[in-house]
């Protein structure tokens, strides 16, 4: 799967799960990790959880599987490594607390990527 059909599946699914304040970035110039990191926020553990399992499922049914998740047992901080992309989903007090977005446009203001509203 390519990187834009990729990036439209997580975005389509976190609408579908009613994630909040979601923002793309386009972090190819500034690591090697990933191509596009997505940042997202649950109202609960619980939201949390199920945002970032139901993300890494619908990846791996359209033949992308994850190549890792952290934190659904927690619930404050979910990560999918789905290669070309990467999804944080966290809760709003640790996202505040980690704030990625300045972390990550520190070697260069990051442009957001739109995301379908």
């Amino acid at each position: 799967m390519q990187v834009e059909e990729l990036k439209t599946l997580v975005l389509n699914t976190l609408d579908d799960m009613k994630a909040q304040d979601v923002v793309a970035l386009d972090v190819r110039n500034h690591t090697a990790i990933t191509d596009i990191m997505i940042v997202a926020s649950g109202t609960s553990g619980r939201h949390v959880r199920a945002i970032a399992e139901t993300v890494a499922y619908r990846a791996k049914e359209s033949g992308e599987a994850p190549l890792g998740s952290e934190g659904l047992n927690e619930g404050e901080w979910a990560l999918v490594d789905l290669n070309s992309v990467v999804l944080h989903v966290m809760l709003p007090k640790v996202r505040d607390f980690y704030n990625l977005e300045r972390l990550w446009s520190a070697p260069a203001p990051l442009v957001p990527i739109a995301v379908p509203a």
